[in-house]
């Protein structure tokens, strides 16, 4: 499975906008240098990165440890106060994520059903 490096940009961004910190604080808060967090959340280079590295900043972000780690291999993150998974299971972790696509999947269809039968039910009154 390929590295999905622009969804951990983006969680990082969206949590670091979220607790109204500056790169320089998470980078403090992290342990992690300001030039690889930067790096980061810029996705401007994209090269493996240590799983510490990546749960060094989720723990400082006040997320699962293995959130990040999870981003970027495309599966549904752990919730906080949730134990560690085996992140080697990957046909699991590959499932939970196909039932959430199916589940969301299932509800637009919901929407768009009820949007049309509303649609073909105003033209008939028409």
């Amino acid at each position: 499975m390929s590295e999905d490096w622009a969804a951990v940009a983006r969680v990082i961004n969206e949590r670091v906008q979220a607790l109204g910190w500056k790169q320089r604080e998470l980078a403090a808060r992290s342990q992690v240098s300001q030039a690889i967090v930067r790096e980061i959340q810029n996705h401007t280079v994209e090269r493996k990165r240590s799983d510490r590295t990546l749960e060094a900043l989720a723990l400082a972000l006040e997320l699962h440890p293995q959130h990040l780690l999870a981003v970027l291999h495309g599966r549904i993150p752990p919730a906080p106060g949730q134990p560690r998974e085996d992140m080697e299971d990957a046909v699991s972790a590959r499932l939970a994520v196909i039932e959430l696509r199916l589940s969301e999947i299932t509800e637009q269809l919901a929407g768009l059903r009820a949007d049309l039968g509303a649609a073909l039910g105003n033209r008939d009154e028409q």
